[in-house]
């Protein structure tokens, strides 16, 4: 429901340029508000397809009252305050550079770098030789075979 705290709900107003309804007590309570939910829908959107969604982030925002952009998956990849607070990482992958989140744990303020998974079959010559003491040639020709 649009804005609980009165004066959220003014300073919203106010930024929609519709100081008119401010005491109007058909949007004065948040229940009767919410009885008049579309028409307040409507009246927002009106107001933010003038503007990006950045843009009416800010002037709200500016306004005192909470609000923010809600950004799709391309938008949340680009966004640059997430490479910089670490959030997002490029991971140098043998296949090529992969963007991906981080892990949300930071150790002394900073995210772990992230390392790739190995490729199928990358350590197969160590696995197979030092755990369970093939030789090269051994498992050369498991690989040759296709078993591995």
């Amino acid at each position: 429901m649009f804005a609980r705290q009165p004066d959220h709900w003014h300073r919203l107003l106010k930024v929609l340029g519709r100081e008119d309804l401010i005491g109007n007590p058909s949007y004065d309570t948040p229940k009767a508000r919410g009885e008049r939910i579309a028409e307040i829908n409507e009246m927002v959107a009106d107001w933010t397809k003038r503007r990006d969604k950045h843009e009416a982030m800010r002037i709200i925002g500016a306004a005192g009252v909470p609000a923010g952009a809600v950004l799709d998956t391309m938008e949340l990849m680009n966004e640059p305050s997430f490479a910089e607070r670490g959030i997002l990482q490029v991971m140098e992958h043998p296949t090529g550079p992969f963007k991906m989140p981080s892990w949300p744990v930071r150790f002394d303020g900073m995210p772990p770098k992230l390392a790739p998974a190995p490729l199928l079959g990358q350590h197969s010559t160590e696995v197979f030789g030092g755990w369970l003491g093939m030789s090269a040639g051994d498992v050369e020709a498991l690989r040759n075979e296709g078993v591995i």
